[in-house]
């Protein structure tokens, strides 16, 4: 176990902003792991529970919010998602850091929480870009995708509330932009 603590990496951003390619990246550094958050949703195709999500129906989400289990919570288009404080204090005091990729209201949450955390908002070059991620993707039906850009404008009005915002009009930009804020190197 390490002696020195290991800190929150907080990812945000829109759907489709490159987040979650950020965060496999990141992840695949020594000492840097992936928060595992819970959710009601359904898997997506690939998905599996434990590794991409803690897949939960509603009843058991209630059971573990009512027992105080998450250190945030939050219902994003339509599910509810959180983040387990076990898994977090574990990480922690271990001396890993620690990556969550959490909504706007989630990292609200995070920031009273008093544990070290770092935050980084992904935001897309443009609506039109981050329109044409989302179409390309081919998960969501018409009617969720018109709900999620709906979501979007909202999502970018909070970017100023993160310690640094990153823009993705370059993956590999960007992701050398994210490991010299975190004073992370990946190897050759």
């Amino acid at each position: 176990m390490s002696s020195e603590r290991g800190r929150l990496i907080v990812i945000s951003g829109p759907t489709a902003s490159g987040k979650s390619t950020l965060w496999r990246r990141l992840v695949a550094l020594p000492g840097v792991r992936f928060s595992v958050s819970a959710t009601t949703r359904s898997p997506r195709p690939g998905e599996v529970d434990g590794r991409d999500y803690h897949f939960l129906d509603d009843r058991e989400f209630d059971r573990r919010l009512a027992a105080g289990e998450f250190l945030e919570h939050a219902e994003v288009h339509g599910r509810r998602y959180g983040t387990l404080r076990a898994e977090v204090e574990r990480a922690l005091a271990a001396g890993e850091d620690l990556v969550l990729e959490i909504d706007v209201q989630g990292a609200e949450q995070l920031r009273g929480c008093g544990l070290p955390m770092v935050s980084i908002f992904v935001a897309p070059p443009s609506e039109e870009v981050l329109r044409e991620r989302l179409r390309g993707r081919g998960t969501e039906s018409e009617e969720e995708m018109k709900r999620r850009l709906a979501i979007v404008r909202r999502e970018m009005d909070r970017a100023g509330e993160y310690d640094h915002v990153v823009v993705n009009d370059d993956f590999e930009r960007m992701l050398a932009e994210v490991l010299d804020l975190l004073g992370l190197e990946e190897k050759a």
